[in-house]
């Protein structure tokens, strides 16, 4: 993988806002603001690096749905901070194979073995940036260019593929979340089931009802909820008022969540070291270990539910770093520091995409330090000398 200096499109800013993106620019601690889209350079693969990637991706996926199984059964709702009952739903949702749409690895690749860091898969975003904002910068750019990109056919093409009740969702964000992030990324996937032939209802999480008569959730004009996907994570939403009557299975014809309540399994940090325990030694993973740091001499402590690098601890021979954040510190994973890839002092980090069990594109992440945290960049990417394939191949490709 190869980083290129680019000149970035002229009048790029408003460009990128029309196509979706609701924060093009990042605020930072001293007033001024940078780039969140970074396109004055981009990163150049090539179709082996991205076949080895797909392969990867597939085979670490398997690993997790795996591990999810084994952590459902060996611990407690304690251990992973987790509301009293939500790992007994947790099995009930795998031994019914409850649907799953898509998550996200990231992944540290320095052109060897690619090391999981970690799994989002619960409530992972940059799905815009990934599917929709870097496609068009690479028509502009690189017209008859090819790009690991396939985020957006496969979202449709998943909606299309399964029954869903009354041929409606709904799609929750939260109104806490005031950057626009979420917002932005649920009217992205409204958009993708509204392709596929949907009826959808977007709201705030926050509005949801509960009808006692009829023992179901509503939204505010009292329409039942059948199919939700709600980007907000399971571990929050249990602690809610209206998660008790989900803990408690009081619903008469329960919803049918996305992403399914099994994916707090791939959300929580606590599948590092099961999945190093199944797999010892395994090429993509890096030792971790649950409450301890075990053996390791140089490690990066995680806590349980952390997101956007918060309250990362980092130990190594040199210094000691910790990340400040909201997250609870009590319980932390400890896994081995495997510094990111530097490309002229930019930090590279990999997000590789699942969308339903396949792999299905890339993202790339910068920072100016070892932790990819809110102040990091998007930099778009390409296939070097690859040429666009025909739309017969894509329609193969998405059939296989």
């Amino acid at each position: 993988m190869w980083r290129h200096a680019s000149k970035p499109r002229l009048g790029w800013r408003e460009k990128v806002v029309e196509q979706g993106l609701v924060f093009p620019m990042t605020d930072m601690p001293d007033g001024t603001e940078r780039p969140y889209w970074n396109e004055s350079a981009w990163y150049e693969v090539t179709m082996d690096e991205v076949l080895h990637l797909e392969s990867v991706t597939e085979e670490l996926y398997a690993m997790c749905r795996q591990a999810a199984r084994v952590m459902a059964d060996r611990f407690s709702d304690a251990e992973l901070g987790l509301a009293s009952g939500t790992l007994a739903l947790v099995q009930q949702s795998l031994k019914r194979d409850d649907l799953s749409m898509y998550a996200r690895f990231d992944l540290a690749w320095n052109g060897a073995d690619p090391k999981m860091l970690e799994i989002n898969g619960d409530t992972p975003t940059g799905l815009v940036e990934s599917a929709v904002i870097q496609w068009n910068w690479l028509e502009d750019v690189f017209p008859d260019a090819d790009q690991w990109n396939s985020v957006h056919d496969r979202l449709v093409q998943w909606w299309s593929q399964h029954q869903f009740p009354g041929n409606e969702a709904h799609f929750f964000n939260s109104a806490a979340e005031t950057s626009g992030e979420e917002e932005m990324t649920v009217a992205y996937l409204r958009d993708t089931a509204a392709i596929a032939g949907l009826a959808t209802y977007g709201h705030e999480i926050e509005d949801v009802g509960w009808d006692s008569a009829e023992r179901r959730f509503v939204d505010w004009g009292n329409r039942p909820i059948r199919t939700a996907f709600k980007l907000y994570p399971w571990e929050d939403m249990l602690d809610e008022e209206f998660g008790r009557f989900v803990l408690a299975g009081t619903e008469r014809q329960p919803v049918q969540w996305i992403e399914p309540i099994w994916k707090t399994m791939l959300s929580t940090k606590a599948i590092l070291p099961v999945l190093w325990e199944l797999y010892p030694d395994h090429p993509n993973l890096l030792p971790a270990y649950f409450g301890h740091p075990g053996d390791l001499t140089e490690w990066v402590a995680k806590p349980l539910h952390g997101r956007e690098g918060s309250n990362i601890v980092i130990h190594t021979v040199d210094h000691d770093h910790t990340q400040d954040g909201p997250y609870d510190m009590s319980t932390m994973v400890y896994q081995q520091w495997y510094p990111l890839p530097s490309y002229d002092g930019n930090q590279a980090v990999i997000g590789s995409w699942i969308v339903d069990g396949s792999a299905a594109g890339m993202m790339v992440r910068e920072s100016d330090g070892p932790i990819t945290d809110y102040y990091a960049r998007f930099v778009p990417h390409a296939i070097g000398t690859s040429p666009r394939p025909d739309a017969e191949t894509v329609r193969r490709w998405l059939a296989e």
